[in-house]
């Protein structure tokens, strides 16, 4: 069963009408907030990673190709490795100063956030 994807199913198993059709729940996208709408918070955490230090950018609101834009575009200006995922993005480093600014002439409200 590893590599293949269940469908999730309404919470029927079998039919034995003929006629029956399963409703699947799908992934559900927010739309995305226009850039004056979003509250992202900036902060440093180093819990659960061997001491390295990583800078998170939380309360994203919208589509993951969206989130995945912002990531790639913060990882390409810093030069650093990342990752985004529900709603959080993680750059490799200390750059909560410098992403801050960033993000604020972007026209994002943000703050810092921790520390």
């Amino acid at each position: 069963m590893s590599g293949k994807r269940k469908r999730k199913t309404e919470g029927v198993v079998y039919s034995t009408n003929p006629d029956f059709k399963y409703s699947y729940r799908g992934e559900e996208e927010n739309e995305t907030l226009p850039r004056n709408q979003q509250n992202l918070k900036v902060m440093l955490d180093r819990k659960a990673r061997a001491g390295k230090t990583v800078t998170l950018i939380s309360g994203f609101i919208g589509k993951s190709d969206d989130l995945k834009s912002l990531e790639k575009s913060l990882k390409i200006k810093f030069g650093v490795g990342g990752s985004a995922k529900d709603g959080v993005i993680i750059i490799q480093g200390d750059f909560r100063d410098k992403i801050f600014e960033l993000l604020q002439k972007d026209g994002y409200k943000i703050k810092k956030s921790g520390g």
